[in-house]
């Protein structure tokens, strides 16, 4: 399965097929991702991967899209740190996907970005996302209280972070 997978940036010409995944996935996603769900918010999503504090990566799977992982709030200089945030598309979810994907993600944002440390934060009950930051190494370091906004409501947050091997 792994040979099939790959990661790449995304690019205007995804739109169409992004937002069908999104539409399909809505289920998958419930309360605890709000990815782009308009061409408007895509376009967004888009340029704002082009800044030198983001990195954006679609999951593909042979060559239809799988999933996204985002590096964010990239910091330089002493704190050498980002956030990453992910989610997988409706037909992906457990088998292995992510984890190929997230794994992977961590590997470029230390060794090829120069990053010490990433921080993933999850809602409580998003059990298969924290089994996930399980998976790939990450340590639960808190949890904050109505932390994040998602899809209209303050919502609480575990810290998970994955500290440079």
């Amino acid at each position: 399965m792994v040979a099939r997978l790959s990661l790449r940036s995304p690019k205007k010409l995804d739109a169409t097929e992004f937002l069908e995944q999104v539409s399909c996935s809505r289920d998958v996603h419930g309360l605890w991702v709000s990815p782009p769900d308009s061409e408007e918010k895509f376009l967004a999503w888009l340029t704002s991967s082009e800044l030198d504090t983001v990195r954006s990566f679609l999951v593909c799977n042979d060559s239809a899209l799988a999933g996204v992982v985002n590096v964010t709030n990239i910091v330089r200089g002493n704190f050498c740190s980002a956030y990453l945030g992910y989610y997988v598309f409706a037909g992906a979810e457990g088998q292995g996907v992510m984890s190929w994907a997230l794994r992977k993600v961590c590997g470029i944002a230390f060794k090829e970005m120069g990053l010490h440390r990433l921080e993933a934060n999850i809602q409580p009950g998003n059990e298969a996302s924290i089994a996930l930051a399980k998976r790939c190494g990450f340590q639960c370091e808190g949890y904050s209280p109505r932390y994040l906004k998602v899809r209209g409501r303050w919502r609480d947050h575990e810290r998970w972070a994955l500290v440079r091997p």
